[in-house]
Protein backbone atom coordinates (compact mmCIF):
# COMPACT_ATOMS: atom_id res chain seq x y z
CA UNK A 1 0.00 0.00 0.00
CA UNK A 2 2.93 2.56 0.71
CA UNK A 3 4.44 1.58 -2.49
CA UNK A 4 1.17 1.99 -4.53
CA UNK A 5 1.21 5.99 -2.35
CA UNK A 6 4.81 6.29 -3.05
CA UNK A 7 4.22 5.72 -7.07
CA UNK A 8 0.98 7.99 -7.06
CA UNK A 9 2.57 10.62 -5.82
CA UNK A 10 6.08 10.71 -7.87
CA UNK A 11 3.42 10.86 -11.05
CA UNK A 12 1.65 13.54 -9.68
CA UNK A 13 4.93 15.33 -9.04
CA UNK A 14 5.84 14.89 -12.53
CA UNK A 15 3.06 15.73 -14.18
CA UNK A 16 3.23 19.41 -12.14
CA UNK A 17 6.56 19.86 -13.89
CA UNK A 18 5.30 19.06 -16.90
CA UNK A 19 2.58 21.76 -16.10
CA UNK A 20 5.23 24.23 -15.01
CA UNK A 21 7.19 23.43 -17.93
CA UNK A 22 4.26 24.34 -20.64
CA UNK A 23 3.27 27.22 -18.92
CA UNK A 24 6.57 28.42 -19.08
CA UNK A 25 7.07 28.19 -22.37
CA UNK A 26 3.68 30.28 -23.19
CA UNK A 27 4.31 33.64 -24.31
CA UNK A 28 3.91 36.43 -21.74
CA UNK A 29 0.21 38.09 -21.98
CA UNK A 30 1.83 42.01 -21.98
CA UNK A 31 3.66 41.09 -25.61
CA UNK A 32 0.09 39.63 -26.54
CA UNK A 33 -1.77 42.46 -26.04
CA UNK A 34 1.18 44.39 -27.39
CA UNK A 35 1.13 43.30 -30.63
CA UNK A 36 -2.71 42.68 -31.05
CA UNK A 37 -2.86 46.99 -30.55
CA UNK A 38 -3.81 49.22 -33.45
CA UNK A 39 -1.21 50.98 -34.98
CA UNK A 40 -2.40 53.06 -37.46
CA UNK A 41 -5.43 55.80 -38.84
CA UNK A 42 -6.40 55.12 -42.07
CA UNK A 43 -7.19 58.30 -44.14
CA UNK A 44 -9.99 58.99 -46.63
CA UNK A 45 -10.50 61.79 -48.59
CA UNK A 46 -13.80 63.14 -50.14
CA UNK A 47 -13.17 66.17 -52.02
CA UNK A 48 -16.12 67.81 -54.30
CA UNK A 49 -19.59 66.82 -54.86
CA UNK A 50 -20.79 63.89 -52.92
CA UNK A 51 -22.09 61.06 -56.05
CA UNK A 52 -22.74 57.06 -56.58
CA UNK A 53 -19.30 56.60 -57.38
CA UNK A 54 -17.27 58.88 -54.23
CA UNK A 55 -20.00 56.47 -52.25
CA UNK A 56 -19.21 53.02 -52.75
CA UNK A 57 -15.42 53.82 -52.99
CA UNK A 58 -16.29 54.78 -49.10
CA UNK A 59 -18.23 52.03 -48.03
CA UNK A 60 -16.00 49.60 -49.62
CA UNK A 61 -13.18 51.30 -48.14
CA UNK A 62 -14.86 50.95 -44.97
CA UNK A 63 -15.25 47.21 -45.11
CA UNK A 64 -11.66 46.78 -45.94
CA UNK A 65 -10.53 48.00 -43.48
CA UNK A 66 -8.26 46.01 -40.78
CA UNK A 67 -10.31 46.40 -37.65
CA UNK A 68 -7.18 44.43 -35.98
CA UNK A 69 -4.87 47.25 -37.17
CA UNK A 70 -6.96 50.38 -37.02
CA UNK A 71 -7.79 52.57 -34.60
CA UNK A 72 -9.87 55.10 -36.58
CA UNK A 73 -11.20 55.72 -39.83
CA UNK A 74 -10.75 59.52 -40.43
CA UNK A 75 -12.57 60.94 -43.66
CA UNK A 76 -11.19 64.68 -44.50
CA UNK A 77 -14.03 66.36 -46.26
CA UNK A 78 -14.41 69.27 -48.46
CA UNK A 79 -17.87 69.24 -50.45
CA UNK A 80 -20.97 71.37 -51.34
CA UNK A 81 -23.00 68.64 -50.82
CA UNK A 82 -24.45 65.95 -53.19
CA UNK A 83 -27.04 63.38 -53.99
CA UNK A 84 -29.08 62.17 -50.88
CA UNK A 85 -28.81 58.67 -51.68
CA UNK A 86 -25.14 58.73 -51.87
CA UNK A 87 -25.42 60.65 -48.63
CA UNK A 88 -27.56 57.77 -46.93
CA UNK A 89 -25.31 54.58 -47.89
CA UNK A 90 -22.03 56.74 -46.83
CA UNK A 91 -24.19 57.19 -43.51
CA UNK A 92 -25.23 53.96 -43.21
CA UNK A 93 -21.17 52.92 -43.94
CA UNK A 94 -20.68 55.41 -40.76
CA UNK A 95 -22.92 53.73 -38.61
CA UNK A 96 -22.08 50.07 -39.09
CA UNK A 97 -18.23 50.11 -39.33
CA UNK A 98 -16.79 48.09 -36.95
CA UNK A 99 -13.93 51.30 -36.78
CA UNK A 100 -14.51 54.58 -34.75
CA UNK A 101 -15.13 57.14 -38.39
CA UNK A 102 -14.01 60.86 -37.34
CA UNK A 103 -15.16 62.98 -40.30
CA UNK A 104 -12.98 66.00 -40.68
CA UNK A 105 -13.39 68.70 -42.42
CA UNK A 106 -9.91 70.19 -43.61
CA UNK A 107 -7.90 71.61 -45.08
CA UNK A 108 -8.65 75.52 -43.86
CA UNK A 109 -11.37 77.35 -46.53
CA UNK A 110 -13.13 73.60 -46.83
CA UNK A 111 -16.72 73.04 -46.31
CA UNK A 112 -19.31 70.63 -44.96
CA UNK A 113 -22.24 72.13 -46.59
CA UNK A 114 -25.96 70.10 -47.45
CA UNK A 115 -24.83 66.52 -47.30
CA UNK A 116 -22.09 66.69 -45.64
CA UNK A 117 -23.32 68.34 -42.62
CA UNK A 118 -25.14 65.01 -42.42
CA UNK A 119 -22.00 62.56 -42.84
CA UNK A 120 -20.27 65.17 -40.03
CA UNK A 121 -23.54 64.52 -37.73
CA UNK A 122 -23.61 60.45 -37.92
CA UNK A 123 -19.65 60.31 -37.18
CA UNK A 124 -18.21 59.06 -34.00
CA UNK A 125 -16.27 61.98 -33.67
CA UNK A 126 -16.71 65.47 -35.55
CA UNK A 127 -13.93 67.32 -36.61
CA UNK A 128 -12.82 70.96 -38.17
CA UNK A 129 -9.99 72.81 -38.98
CA UNK A 130 -9.72 76.11 -38.25
CA UNK A 131 -11.70 78.20 -41.50
CA UNK A 132 -14.01 75.67 -42.31
CA UNK A 133 -17.60 75.83 -42.17
CA UNK A 134 -20.56 73.87 -42.08
CA UNK A 135 -24.36 73.67 -42.37
CA UNK A 136 -26.98 74.85 -45.20
CA UNK A 137 -28.62 71.49 -44.93
CA UNK A 138 -32.16 72.41 -46.22
CA UNK A 139 -33.13 69.54 -48.63
CA UNK A 140 -34.07 70.35 -52.12
CA UNK A 141 -37.49 69.83 -53.04
CA UNK A 142 -36.74 68.18 -56.59
CA UNK A 143 -33.16 67.35 -55.44
CA UNK A 144 -34.38 63.28 -55.27
CA UNK A 145 -34.69 63.53 -51.14
CA UNK A 146 -37.00 60.42 -50.88
CA UNK A 147 -40.76 61.43 -49.19
CA UNK A 148 -41.43 59.80 -45.84
CA UNK A 149 -44.74 60.24 -43.58
CA UNK A 150 -45.62 63.27 -42.13
CA UNK A 151 -44.01 64.02 -39.09
CA UNK A 152 -46.40 66.70 -38.24
CA UNK A 153 -49.90 67.80 -39.26
CA UNK A 154 -50.31 70.40 -42.56
CA UNK A 155 -50.23 73.87 -40.91
CA UNK A 156 -48.71 73.91 -37.65
CA UNK A 157 -45.88 76.10 -39.08
CA UNK A 158 -45.10 77.66 -35.44
CA UNK A 159 -43.76 74.09 -34.93
CA UNK A 160 -41.26 74.56 -37.33
CA UNK A 161 -39.39 77.48 -35.29
CA UNK A 162 -39.82 75.72 -31.68
CA UNK A 163 -36.37 74.36 -32.19
CA UNK A 164 -35.20 77.83 -33.52
CA UNK A 165 -36.86 79.20 -30.38
CA UNK A 166 -35.04 77.09 -27.82
CA UNK A 167 -31.75 77.42 -29.26
CA UNK A 168 -32.04 81.11 -29.66
CA UNK A 169 -33.08 81.20 -25.44
CA UNK A 170 -29.80 79.53 -24.71
CA UNK A 171 -27.42 80.87 -27.09
CA UNK A 172 -26.57 84.33 -27.98
CA UNK A 173 -24.87 83.67 -31.59
CA UNK A 174 -27.71 81.51 -33.25
CA UNK A 175 -30.17 84.58 -32.99
CA UNK A 176 -29.69 85.14 -36.39
CA UNK A 177 -29.68 81.52 -37.64
CA UNK A 178 -32.87 80.86 -35.69
CA UNK A 179 -34.98 83.91 -37.23
CA UNK A 180 -34.25 83.56 -40.80
CA UNK A 181 -36.75 80.70 -41.64
CA UNK A 182 -39.48 83.44 -40.97
CA UNK A 183 -38.65 86.45 -42.84
CA UNK A 184 -37.51 83.90 -45.63
CA UNK A 185 -40.67 81.87 -45.80
CA UNK A 186 -40.78 82.62 -49.50
CA UNK A 187 -37.69 81.71 -50.34
CA UNK A 188 -37.38 78.23 -52.20
CA UNK A 189 -35.16 76.45 -49.79
CA UNK A 190 -37.47 77.59 -46.64
CA UNK A 191 -40.76 77.06 -48.79
CA UNK A 192 -43.08 74.81 -46.33
CA UNK A 193 -46.48 76.00 -48.23
CA UNK A 194 -46.83 72.30 -49.75
CA UNK A 195 -47.55 69.08 -48.29
CA UNK A 196 -44.96 67.73 -50.06
CA UNK A 197 -42.27 70.11 -49.33
CA UNK A 198 -43.15 69.68 -45.69
CA UNK A 199 -42.49 65.77 -45.86
CA UNK A 200 -39.37 66.59 -47.58
CA UNK A 201 -38.27 68.96 -44.26
CA UNK A 202 -39.74 67.22 -41.97
CA UNK A 203 -37.90 64.20 -42.53
CA UNK A 204 -34.41 65.71 -43.10
CA UNK A 205 -34.78 67.42 -40.42
CA UNK A 206 -35.88 64.26 -37.97
CA UNK A 207 -33.00 62.30 -39.54
CA UNK A 208 -30.24 64.66 -38.42
CA UNK A 209 -31.92 64.90 -35.19
CA UNK A 210 -31.48 61.41 -34.84
CA UNK A 211 -27.93 61.32 -35.59
CA UNK A 212 -26.71 64.52 -33.28
CA UNK A 213 -29.00 62.54 -30.49
CA UNK A 214 -26.64 59.70 -31.44
CA UNK A 215 -23.07 61.48 -30.48
CA UNK A 216 -24.92 63.30 -27.48
CA UNK A 217 -24.50 67.13 -30.20
CA UNK A 218 -26.81 69.61 -30.73
CA UNK A 219 -29.97 68.59 -31.75
CA UNK A 220 -31.40 71.94 -31.93
CA UNK A 221 -29.07 73.54 -34.08
CA UNK A 222 -29.03 70.50 -36.48
CA UNK A 223 -32.36 71.12 -36.89
CA UNK A 224 -31.92 75.14 -37.45
CA UNK A 225 -29.57 73.99 -40.31
CA UNK A 226 -32.29 72.06 -42.08
CA UNK A 227 -35.27 74.26 -41.33
CA UNK A 228 -33.62 77.44 -41.55
CA UNK A 229 -30.07 76.24 -43.58
CA UNK A 230 -28.50 78.07 -40.87
CA UNK A 231 -24.12 77.59 -41.07
CA UNK A 232 -21.58 77.97 -38.35
CA UNK A 233 -17.63 78.38 -38.60
CA UNK A 234 -15.51 76.08 -36.88
CA UNK A 235 -14.86 77.99 -33.71
CA UNK A 236 -18.44 78.57 -33.10
CA UNK A 237 -19.73 75.03 -33.92
CA UNK A 238 -17.29 74.01 -31.09
CA UNK A 239 -18.53 76.06 -28.78
CA UNK A 240 -22.43 75.25 -29.55
CA UNK A 241 -21.65 71.94 -29.23
CA UNK A 242 -22.30 70.65 -33.16
CA UNK A 243 -18.88 69.47 -33.49
CA UNK A 244 -16.28 67.31 -31.32
CA UNK A 245 -13.09 69.32 -31.70
CA UNK A 246 -10.93 72.28 -33.94
CA UNK A 247 -7.77 70.75 -35.35
CA UNK A 248 -5.28 72.76 -37.79
CA UNK A 249 -3.73 69.05 -38.44
CA UNK A 250 -4.55 65.55 -38.59
CA UNK A 251 -1.78 65.12 -35.54
CA UNK A 252 -3.06 67.61 -33.73
CA UNK A 253 -6.28 65.84 -34.17
CA UNK A 254 -5.02 62.31 -33.27
CA UNK A 255 -3.80 64.22 -30.31
CA UNK A 256 -7.11 65.94 -28.93
CA UNK A 257 -9.42 62.79 -29.41
CA UNK A 258 -7.12 60.06 -27.55
CA UNK A 259 -8.87 58.62 -24.59
CA UNK A 260 -12.39 60.06 -25.59
CA UNK A 261 -14.71 57.42 -25.18
CA UNK A 262 -16.90 57.49 -28.93
CA UNK A 263 -20.03 55.04 -30.25
CA UNK A 264 -19.06 52.78 -32.49
CA UNK A 265 -21.57 50.33 -33.99
CA UNK A 266 -23.62 50.71 -30.85
CA UNK A 267 -21.01 49.93 -28.77
CA UNK A 268 -19.46 52.40 -26.34
CA UNK A 269 -15.67 52.57 -26.91
CA UNK A 270 -12.29 54.91 -25.83
CA UNK A 271 -10.24 55.80 -28.42
CA UNK A 272 -6.36 55.59 -28.15
CA UNK A 273 -5.06 57.13 -31.23
CA UNK A 274 -1.55 58.73 -29.86
CA UNK A 275 1.42 58.60 -31.89
CA UNK A 276 -0.69 56.18 -34.53
CA UNK A 277 0.41 56.06 -37.78
CA UNK A 278 -1.01 58.19 -40.61
CA UNK A 279 -1.87 56.07 -44.02
CA UNK A 280 -2.81 57.82 -46.62
CA UNK A 281 -4.99 56.43 -49.55
CA UNK A 282 -5.22 57.04 -53.11
CA UNK A 283 -8.65 56.66 -54.64
CA UNK A 284 -8.62 53.86 -57.42
CA UNK A 285 -8.43 54.62 -61.30
CA UNK A 286 -12.32 52.72 -61.71
CA UNK A 287 -13.83 55.44 -58.67
CA UNK A 288 -11.66 57.96 -60.81
CA UNK A 289 -13.36 57.54 -64.49
CA UNK A 290 -16.37 56.61 -62.64
CA UNK A 291 -16.75 60.10 -60.98
CA UNK A 292 -15.00 62.11 -64.35
CA UNK A 293 -18.80 60.21 -66.22
CA UNK A 294 -21.27 60.82 -63.70
CA UNK A 295 -19.77 64.64 -63.72
CA UNK A 296 -23.00 66.24 -65.16
CA UNK A 297 -20.63 68.10 -67.71
CA UNK A 298 -19.18 65.41 -69.29
CA UNK A 299 -21.82 63.37 -69.46
CA UNK A 300 -23.78 65.95 -71.24
CA UNK A 301 -21.20 66.41 -73.40
CA UNK A 302 -20.83 62.85 -74.19
CA UNK A 303 -24.42 63.06 -74.89
CA UNK A 304 -23.98 65.53 -77.55
CA UNK A 305 -21.36 63.49 -79.03
CA UNK A 306 -23.30 60.40 -79.09
CA UNK A 307 -26.19 61.53 -80.94
CA UNK A 308 -24.05 63.60 -83.35
CA UNK A 309 -21.59 60.91 -84.13
CA UNK A 310 -24.84 58.09 -84.65
CA UNK A 311 -26.55 61.13 -87.05
CA UNK A 312 -23.51 61.39 -88.97
CA UNK A 313 -22.99 57.51 -89.52
CA UNK A 314 -26.64 57.62 -90.47
CA UNK A 315 -25.89 60.16 -93.37
CA UNK A 316 -22.87 58.34 -94.29
CA UNK A 317 -23.43 54.78 -93.85
CA UNK A 318 -19.85 52.57 -94.17
CA UNK A 319 -17.91 55.29 -91.97
CA UNK A 320 -18.27 53.07 -88.89
CA UNK A 321 -15.42 55.63 -86.93
CA UNK A 322 -18.04 58.09 -86.07
CA UNK A 323 -20.71 55.33 -85.38
CA UNK A 324 -18.53 53.50 -82.82
CA UNK A 325 -17.78 56.36 -81.34
CA UNK A 326 -21.29 58.03 -80.84
CA UNK A 327 -22.56 54.41 -79.45
CA UNK A 328 -19.84 54.47 -76.43
CA UNK A 329 -20.48 57.74 -75.98
CA UNK A 330 -24.06 57.70 -75.51
CA UNK A 331 -24.43 54.18 -73.43
CA UNK A 332 -21.62 55.91 -71.19
CA UNK A 333 -24.00 59.28 -70.68
CA UNK A 334 -27.33 56.86 -70.55
CA UNK A 335 -24.96 55.29 -67.77
CA UNK A 336 -24.35 58.74 -65.79
CA UNK A 337 -27.97 60.10 -66.07
CA UNK A 338 -29.33 56.94 -64.32
CA UNK A 339 -27.51 58.34 -61.42
CA UNK A 340 -27.75 61.71 -61.82
CA UNK A 341 -30.74 64.05 -60.50
CA UNK A 342 -31.99 64.06 -64.61
CA UNK A 343 -35.24 65.98 -65.06
CA UNK A 344 -36.97 63.82 -68.23
CA UNK A 345 -38.56 66.67 -69.35
CA UNK A 346 -35.38 68.55 -70.45
CA UNK A 347 -34.34 65.26 -71.47
CA UNK A 348 -37.17 64.75 -73.90
CA UNK A 349 -36.61 68.31 -75.50
CA UNK A 350 -32.82 67.76 -76.34
CA UNK A 351 -34.12 64.74 -78.18
CA UNK A 352 -37.32 66.88 -79.82
CA UNK A 353 -34.85 69.54 -80.98
CA UNK A 354 -32.40 67.10 -82.71
CA UNK A 355 -35.51 65.50 -84.17
CA UNK A 356 -36.37 68.99 -85.83
CA UNK A 357 -33.30 69.92 -86.83
CA UNK A 358 -32.41 66.32 -88.75
CA UNK A 359 -36.04 67.03 -89.95
CA UNK A 360 -34.91 70.09 -91.01
CA UNK A 361 -31.76 68.23 -93.14
CA UNK A 362 -34.04 65.96 -94.95
CA UNK A 363 -37.58 68.32 -95.23
CA UNK A 364 -35.85 71.84 -95.79
CA UNK A 365 -38.96 74.27 -94.43
CA UNK A 366 -36.99 77.87 -94.84
CA UNK A 367 -35.78 77.29 -90.97
CA UNK A 368 -38.63 76.57 -89.39
CA UNK A 369 -37.81 73.14 -87.86
CA UNK A 370 -34.30 74.02 -87.36
CA UNK A 371 -35.30 77.31 -85.32
CA UNK A 372 -37.61 75.42 -83.39
CA UNK A 373 -35.19 73.00 -83.13
CA UNK A 374 -32.53 74.79 -81.34
CA UNK A 375 -34.78 76.58 -79.29
CA UNK A 376 -35.79 73.23 -77.84
CA UNK A 377 -32.56 72.09 -77.55
CA UNK A 378 -31.14 75.11 -75.73
CA UNK A 379 -34.29 74.97 -73.15
CA UNK A 380 -33.98 71.44 -72.50
CA UNK A 381 -30.14 71.76 -71.56
CA UNK A 382 -31.04 74.34 -69.20
CA UNK A 383 -33.75 72.09 -67.37
CA UNK A 384 -31.74 68.88 -68.02
CA UNK A 385 -30.04 68.50 -64.43
CA UNK A 386 -33.01 69.39 -61.65
CA UNK A 387 -32.27 72.96 -60.12
CA UNK A 388 -30.83 73.31 -56.87
CA UNK A 389 -28.73 70.17 -56.66
CA UNK A 390 -25.39 71.33 -55.30
CA UNK A 391 -22.30 70.53 -57.55
CA UNK A 392 -25.21 69.14 -59.82
CA UNK A 393 -25.04 71.34 -62.96
CA UNK A 394 -24.06 72.44 -66.37
CA UNK A 395 -22.37 75.62 -66.70
CA UNK A 396 -24.03 78.03 -68.42
CA UNK A 397 -21.28 78.51 -70.57
CA UNK A 398 -20.81 75.00 -71.76
CA UNK A 399 -24.99 74.89 -72.60
CA UNK A 400 -24.37 78.21 -74.89
CA UNK A 401 -21.52 76.70 -76.52
CA UNK A 402 -23.55 73.77 -77.55
CA UNK A 403 -26.50 75.33 -78.61
CA UNK A 404 -24.01 77.82 -80.76
CA UNK A 405 -22.34 74.61 -82.09
CA UNK A 406 -25.85 73.25 -82.77
CA UNK A 407 -27.38 76.21 -84.31
CA UNK A 408 -24.42 76.73 -86.61
CA UNK A 409 -24.81 72.99 -88.14
CA UNK A 410 -28.24 73.66 -88.55
CA UNK A 411 -27.05 77.01 -90.19
CA UNK A 412 -24.69 74.91 -92.65
CA UNK A 413 -27.03 72.66 -93.62
CA UNK A 414 -29.53 75.24 -94.65
CA UNK A 415 -27.30 76.88 -96.82
CA UNK A 416 -25.79 73.98 -98.11
CA UNK A 417 -29.74 73.17 -99.33
CA UNK A 418 -29.90 76.97 -100.83
CA UNK A 419 -27.03 76.53 -102.75
CA UNK A 420 -27.88 73.59 -104.11
CA UNK A 421 -30.89 74.84 -105.31
CA UNK A 422 -29.08 77.66 -107.77
CA UNK A 423 -27.01 75.72 -109.31
CA UNK A 424 -27.41 74.39 -113.10
CA UNK A 425 -29.34 70.61 -113.32
CA UNK A 426 -26.62 68.30 -114.16
CA UNK A 427 -28.25 65.19 -114.09
CA UNK A 428 -32.14 63.81 -115.16
CA UNK A 429 -34.23 65.06 -118.05
CA UNK A 430 -33.94 68.80 -116.67
CA UNK A 431 -30.52 68.39 -117.77
CA UNK A 432 -30.98 67.21 -121.42
CA UNK A 433 -32.48 70.55 -122.41
CA UNK A 434 -30.57 73.08 -123.17
CA UNK A 435 -27.60 70.48 -124.36
CA UNK A 436 -25.12 70.95 -127.20
CA UNK A 437 -25.02 67.90 -129.46
CA UNK A 438 -23.67 66.93 -133.23
CA UNK A 439 -25.59 65.27 -135.92
CA UNK A 440 -24.32 61.68 -136.85
CA UNK A 441 -26.78 60.90 -139.14
CA UNK A 442 -30.17 62.58 -140.72
CA UNK A 443 -32.70 61.69 -142.56
CA UNK A 444 -35.59 64.33 -143.71
CA UNK A 445 -36.76 65.37 -140.37
CA UNK A 446 -35.01 62.81 -138.07
CA UNK A 447 -31.88 61.15 -137.41
CA UNK A 448 -29.78 60.19 -134.59
CA UNK A 449 -27.62 62.76 -132.63
CA UNK A 450 -24.52 62.43 -129.90
CA UNK A 451 -25.39 64.45 -126.83
CA UNK A 452 -22.93 63.87 -123.59
CA UNK A 453 -21.35 61.12 -125.11
CA UNK A 454 -24.45 58.88 -126.15
CA UNK A 455 -26.31 58.38 -129.10
CA UNK A 456 -30.32 59.79 -128.99
CA UNK A 457 -33.26 59.70 -131.88
CA UNK A 458 -34.05 63.21 -132.65
CA UNK A 459 -36.40 65.43 -134.75
CA UNK A 460 -36.07 68.68 -136.11
CA UNK A 461 -38.42 71.25 -138.14
CA UNK A 462 -35.70 71.69 -140.27
CA UNK A 463 -33.38 69.53 -142.64
CA UNK A 464 -30.03 68.95 -140.75
CA UNK A 465 -26.50 67.27 -142.10
CA UNK A 466 -24.28 65.44 -140.47
CA UNK A 467 -21.72 67.27 -138.39
CA UNK A 468 -24.19 70.04 -137.53
CA UNK A 469 -23.95 71.10 -133.88
CA UNK A 470 -27.70 70.98 -132.32
CA UNK A 471 -29.40 71.89 -129.47
CA UNK A 472 -31.94 70.36 -127.39
CA UNK A 473 -35.31 71.68 -127.00
CA UNK A 474 -37.36 69.03 -125.71
CA UNK A 475 -37.31 65.53 -124.70
CA UNK A 476 -40.47 62.89 -125.06
CA UNK A 477 -39.22 59.42 -123.65
CA UNK A 478 -36.41 58.50 -125.95
CA UNK A 479 -37.15 61.06 -128.65
CA UNK A 480 -35.53 64.35 -128.86
CA UNK A 481 -36.35 67.22 -130.39
CA UNK A 482 -33.75 69.29 -131.62
CA UNK A 483 -32.38 72.62 -133.82
CA UNK A 484 -29.50 73.65 -135.30
CA UNK A 485 -27.40 75.42 -133.41
CA UNK A 486 -27.65 79.32 -133.21
CA UNK A 487 -30.88 79.13 -135.08
CA UNK A 488 -33.92 81.11 -134.02
CA UNK A 489 -36.79 78.93 -132.30
CA UNK A 490 -40.26 78.75 -134.09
Amino acid sequence: MRLICLRAGARLGWLAAGLGLLLSALPPQAPAQESAAPQQAVVIDMQGAIGPAIADYFADKLQEIDAARTAVVILRMDTPGGLDTAMRKIIRAELASPVPVAVYVAPAGARAASAGTYILYAASIAAMAPGTNLGAATPITIGGMPESPEREPPGEEPDTAKPNESQESRDEPTQEPSQEPQPAADDAPLDTSTPERRKLVNDAAAYIRGLAQMHGRNADWAESAVRGAASLPAEEALKLNVVDVVAATLPELLTKIDGREVLVNGERKRLATANLELVETEIDWRTRLLMIITEPTVAYLLMLVGIYGLIFEFANPGTYGPGVIGAISLLLAMFAFSVLPVDYVGMGLILLGLALMVAEAFAPSFGILGLGGVTAFAIGSVILFKAGMPGYGVPIAVIAAGTVVTGGLVVLVLAMLLRSRRHAVVTGQEALVGSVGEVVEWTGNQGRVRIQGELWLAQAGEALRPGDAVEVRSRDGLLLTVRRKGSVPH
